[in-house]
């Protein structure tokens, strides 16, 4: 399973392309190897859990997008961030859009949520430009819809 964008590739994190990649190639966080110990134990999280961001042009992983976790109530919550060296050019906007677009194809899903905090100004470009309604802040967190289908 792959998503395709005009500059990005967007892969599914499993296992096996982890086994592939070598320290230098991206940093493995807390919440993939989380992510990775849940897969082991459920297979169907494929898919809605962490996707690497992979930039056609160089082939290099520019960052990680996903949800947090399968659908509940028609609903997930996507995250995203992309590596310092390719901010600024786009890639969260393009990615985020192509994993909602794939996430409501599947009729699993109506409703997508995200969160951020007030003073991530990329996140909040991202999320406007998505068409992401603001819902309510918590603490210093903004929260946010896309539909409710």
């Amino acid at each position: 399973m792959k998503l395709e964008t005009e500059r990005l590739t967007i892969v599914p994190v499993d296992h096996q392309l982890i086994e592939k990649l070598s320290p230098e190639d991206y940093k493995i966080h807390g919440f993939i190897k989380s992510y990775l110990e849940k897969l082991q134990k459920d297979k169907s999280l494929l898919g809605w859990g962490v996707w690497f961001v992979i930039e056609k042009e160089s082939g290099k992983i520019v960052g990680d997008i996903g949800f947090k976790g399968k659908p509940v109530d028609h609903t997930v919550e996507i995250g995203y961030g992309i590596i310092p060296s390719a901010q600024g050019k786009g890639y969260a906007k393009e990615a985020v859009n192509e994993i909602i677009k794939w996430a409501l194809s599947t009729n699993l899903v109506f409703k997508v949520v995200a969160e951020c905090l007030e003073d991530n100004i990329a996140s909040v470009k991202v999320l406007e430009k998505l068409g992401f309604d603001r819902t309510s802040t918590d603490e210093k967190m903004l929260k946010w819809k896309l539909r409710d289908q």
